[in-house]
């Protein structure tokens, strides 16, 4: 019998995950017509309530839960799959396709849809994406976005998570952010170019250390002050709506926590603070509804989840049950327990979209009697369920939230640039190492700001900031360098000019460097041979900073020569290709390269503290007729007598020649298809045991014959020095 009932219930839960409501709520009524003690009839009721809740029956659901709930209270457990079903219900209905996304995306998609920003002066682009206000005390992230110090702070302290870039998502590279500093170039922009909106964020700060000692009427003048200067900061009438509950001025903390919810809609913790107030007021049905809409926004906000889950419980409770003491209007809480069935018909009777657009009906009193919820009207039998409220006008809604409401009617008109001609300098966007505009500006995590080829040179040397001489190891180790986006869009944006001059200039700048004809970069360190690997051990600062513009550029490519007393380097060399490179924490790289072409030098130079050169390449002269003939006889010599050469040799000799330069390569069929003749050839030379000096001659040579010829000699002088 057990099994059986446990096969039931197995195919209840999974028609109730294929959303098969209604055939998940019979199993469960067939169950519930069995035996069973009140723990498991419990249980049984809330899961078929679940499910014709889900399946659009709201009238028997609500009755079913009432009904649990007379057996024992119901927990947060039951009800977490009808808090889901209802938070849900009202992000398809109030929003729709226009709400925001789930989890950590809904605060990005919580800018108002008119354009005009957070602030009220219409540029989103110096808004933080968490507080969705002005960017106050503004820290740079490694992946390039900025945020409010605070907000960052905030995040990592009430998330049990590591805090996640709320633009990109990136969490992997965001360590401690108590680490990370204040931007020190973008706050002194944003201070001097939005005076006012960082005059309010200032004020609020003040506020928030009055508050936290405890000092609540200072704190509210700070607030009310900061108002006066930035009315349509949602942040503010949030944080004051706080003040006022601490000071038990609930309607005026309603009347606030309203106002942030009509400026800034889909933000969270606006829908908190408004139900809070109404908890406060007594108004638990309509706290119960902000509390789902806050989590219809972001379902993860566990205090919304809690509290609403607590607040249903409290409704659902039997009649008889003693009344919480954070609810204080009685009579309404009954009103509303003994009318649910006849009260409830489909969710959008439940939780009407007229709440948001009436952000704050009913939040106001004229003679202190608070509206709605009292009204002896409301208990009338054809009323709808207690959160479906009247939708009073534009005009009553101005007039609720006050003279501060009244006064952001004065804000700059959408499409209204904040930023007049007369505070913009370009040298407020100067880089302090090359003193030119920010080109790809990187911020390191003291807060200093850097064009990202002027830091890279400047770490080439010594791994601290130039400016404030922190240690920057862990940065340098990571090589992951993203460009302030905030800085890059403001220069876009107000500096279009400058910034073409400075895109021209790096342009050209590029170009320079990309030619492999005039002042390539020239290695100068040991031989290097057309189709032979070189790998090369970087340390050095000049050769960093050559080898990460060949990078750069796109070549990938530089010359490598022999070194001369004289001259500084040989007159012949080989173009060498990056093929890899890996760094080490302290700055150092091994670089994989291989030879391709073969170059003479027409003029020595230098660049940036490393040797350049003027060159021509060099190609092999091809023959034909009875040349050629001869030419394949000596090649077919030349290669036995070399292969006979590397097979005389020791086995861990050979291993470890092949370990580093590869096996031999084969005779190749047609001698003269490349530019620098047979690829063995190089091979042979690079394995030989000969000096740089000796090998120099052969790279210079043009001719395939002279090549064999000396490579001949060098392979019959090896063979009678073994002998000997």
């Amino acid at each position: 019998m057990g099994t059986e009932r446990e096969s039931m219930l197995q195919l209840a839960a999974e028609a109730f995950q294929l959303k098969n409501f209604d055939l998940a709520a019979d199993i469960y009524e067939c169950q519930l017509a069995g035996p069973g003690d009140p723990q498991s009839r419990q249980e049984l009721m809330v899961k078929r309530a679940d499910a014709l809740a889900f399946g659009g029956k709201f009238p028997e659901a609500f009755d079913l839960y009432r009904q649990a709930s007379e057996t024992e209270r119901l927990k947060p457990v039951h009800l977490s799959s009808l808090i889901e079903y209802l938070s849900d219900s009202i992000k398809r209905q109030d929003w729709g396709d226009r709400g925001p996304g789930r989890g950590e995306g809904a605060a990005a998609a919580a800018a108002p849809s008119s354009g005009v920003g957070a602030t009220g002066f219409g540029y989103e682009d110096i808004t933080c994406r968490i507080c969705l206000s002005f960017l106050f005390e503004p820290v740079t992230l490694p992946c390039g976005h900025s945020f409010c110090k605070k907000c960052l702070e905030r995040e990592m302290k009430e998330k049990e998570r590591p805090v996640m870039c709320k633009e990109c998502k990136d969490s992997s590279r965001v360590a401690d952010v108590q680490t990370y500093r204040v931007n020190v170039v973008l706050s002194n922009l944003l201070a001097k170019w939005f005076p006012t909106s960082h005059q309010a964020g200032r004020l609020r700060r003040e506020g928030n250390a009055l508050y936290a000692e405890r000092k609540m009427e200072a704190a509210l003048e700070r607030y009310n002050q900061a108002i006066l200067i930035a009315p349509m900061d949602h942040i503010l009438f949030s944080n004051r709506s706080q003040i006022h509950s601490s000071l038990r001025h609930y309607e005026k903390a309603l009347r606030d926590a309203g106002m942030a919810c009509r400026l800034m809609p889909y933000w969270s913790k606006g829908h908190i603070r408004k139900a809070q107030a109404l908890v406060s007021l007594g108004r638990t049905e309509e706290a119960l509804r902000e509390y789902l809409v806050c989590l219809s926004i972001e379902p993860d906000c566990r205090l919304a989840k809690t509290e609403a889950h607590k607040l249903l419980c409290d409704l659902l409770a039997p009649v008889t049950d003693q009344v919480p003491e954070h609810i204080s209007d009685c009579s309404s809480t009954l009103f509303f327990r003994g009318h649910i069935k006849n009260s409830i018909h489909i969710p959008s009777q439940i939780f009407s979209p007229s709440l948001m657009s009436s952000a704050s009906t009913s939040e106001s009193s004229e003679g202190g009697e608070v509206k709605g919820q009292r009204n002896p009207d409301v208990r009338r039998p054809d009323h709808r369920f207690l959160l479906k409220r009247k939708q009073r006008s534009t005009e009553e809604e101005v007039e609720e939230g006050g003279d501060d409401c009244k006064r952001a009617k004065t804000e700059p008109a959408e499409g209204t640039d904040p930023v007049s001609s007369a505070v913009l300098d370009p040298t407020d966007l100067e880089c302090s190492l090359c003193m030119r505009l920010f080109y790809e500006p990187v911020t390191t995590p003291c807060g200093h700001t850097f064009c990202l080829r002027c830091l890279e040179r400047c770490l080439d040397h010594n791994p601290q900031c130039p400016l404030c001489k922190e240690e920057l190891s862990e940065y340098l180790v990571q090589r992951q360098y993203c460009k302030t986006v905030l800085m890059e869009n403001l220069i876009s944006k107000y500096l279009p000019s400058e910034l073409l001059e400075r895109q021209k200039i790096h342009k050209d700048e590029m170009a320079e460097l990309s030619n492999l004809n005039k002042n390539l970069p020239i290695f100068v360190c040991t031989m290097a041979f057309p189709t032979v690997p070189c790998p090369l051990h970087i340390f050095e600062p000049c050769y960093r900073l050559m080898i990460r513009r060949c990078i750069e550029t796109g070549t990938n490519l530089f010359g490598m020569c022999l070194g001369d007393n004289l001259k500084g380097f040989a007159d012949y060399g080989c173009l060498l290709e990056i093929r890899d490179v890996k760094f080490f924490s302290d700055g150092r790289s091994v670089v994989d390269t291989i030879g391709r072409r073969r170059f003479k030098v027409i003029q020595h130079s230098e660049r940036d503290g490393y040797n350049t050169a003027d060159i021509e390449y060099l190609e092999d002269v091809k023959v034909e007729g009875l040349a050629e003939h001869e030419l394949q006889s000596l090649h077919d010599t030349v290669y036995d007598q070399a292969l006979v050469w590397v097979n005389s040799l020791k086995a861990e000799q050979k291993e470890r020649i092949e370990g580093h330069f590869g096996p031999m390569p084969q005779k190749e069929s047609k001698l003269q298809d490349s530019p620098n003749g047979p690829s063995w050839c190089w091979w042979l030379l690079a394995v030989l045991p000969l000096e740089g000096r000796a090998q120099l001659p052969f790279l210079a040579l043009t001719s395939l014959k002279d090549r064999l010829s000396g490579i001949r000699k060098v392979l019959l002088l090896m063979t009678h020095s073994r002998h000997r």
